[in-house]
């Protein structure tokens, strides 16, 4: 479970979002309060409020967010139990609160707002409250069996490292079979084997490498491996193909709708490297 906080002043607003119907939003939680809506609650929070004219941003916002396969299983009865024991971890202790659960999205998550003044006007100290935050929600996870932020980065990582392989795997795949001239090439060819590349393009519309997107995950080419580099794919082509016949094929290239060239770096990058390997083969170029 992941949590989030922070303390905010258009307590009205925030909260009308958080009791937003077409969300399908529910209250699973409330603690001191008796309206039936956003203005009644605000007034009541401001009541208290008016009792510390010195704190400004005086409402506190948390958002808890199970995991997506936590969250189908998570009943009315559940989430307040989360909400009480997150309480409980933050030690908010007796002031006013209100929670609601929005499901209009596959990921359920929960809004949480608890007055920042309790009824003897003193101020909650908000100090670290985004990382202190993340912390309670982590215990209570733990406390309730749920998915933890570590064991998700545990599994996400476990997941990354298949997922590179697999993206090089179809990237060696495509220079061995389709053996491409240019990028155009690469890059339709990547798509007959469901990668997507994504051209990385600089404000003066010159090519600097490439992104990869597969099974959900979009990464740097750099990221899955140093071969899958904007300037190591062009350095495998023109090795293949020659500088010259390199260089003219991907003069004028069409990427994301406009006309790219390969930067100025890139181009140099690729001439050095095919150069070397033809005077350490003792050609003459």
């Amino acid at each position: 479970m992941i949590g989030k906080g922070k303390s905010i002043s258009h307590t009205r607003a925030s909260m009308a979002y958080g009791w937003n119907q077409e969300k399908n939003a529910e209250v699973v939680y409330r603690q001191h309060l008796v309206g039936d809506n956003p203005k009644e609650i605000s007034r009541e929070f401001q009541l208290i409020q008016e009792q510390n004219v010195h704190c400004k941003k005086n409402t506190l916002s948390f958002v808890l967010s199970p995991a997506i396969e936590d969250g189908k299983k998570l009943h009315k009865t559940e989430l307040r139990k989360i909400c009480t024991a997150f309480m409980e971890k933050m030690n908010l202790g007796e002031r006013q609160a209100i929670a609601f659960v929005h499901r209009d999205k596959q990921h359920l998550h929960i809004h949480l707002y608890v007055n920042r003044i309790d009824f003897n006007g003193t101020a909650y100290n908000d100090s670290f409250i985004g990382k202190r935050c993340q912390q309670a929600a982590e215990k209570v996870a733990e406390q309730y069996q749920l998915t933890t932020v570590r064991r998700l980065q545990i599994e996400k990582e476990f997941n990354l490292k298949d997922i590179r392989t697999e993206i090089k795997r179809r990237h060696d795949i495509t220079m061995k079979n389709f053996k491409p001239k240019n990028f155009d090439q690469y890059i339709k060819a990547m798509e007959t084997n469901k990668v997507k590349v994504i051209p990385c393009i600089n404000k003066a519309n010159k090519l600097q490498g490439f992104r990869f997107e597969f099974d959900g995950y979009n990464l740097k080419g750099s990221e899955i491996h140093r071969s899958m580099s904007g300037g190591n794919i062009g350095k495998a082509m023109a090795g293949q193909v020659g500088v010259k016949p390199f260089l003219r094929e991907n003069e004028q290239l069409k990427m994301a709708g406009k006309a790219v060239q390969l930067s100025n770096r890139m181009i140099v990058s690729i001439t050095k490297h095919v150069l070397k390997q033809i005077i350490s083969r003792g050609i003459e170029y």
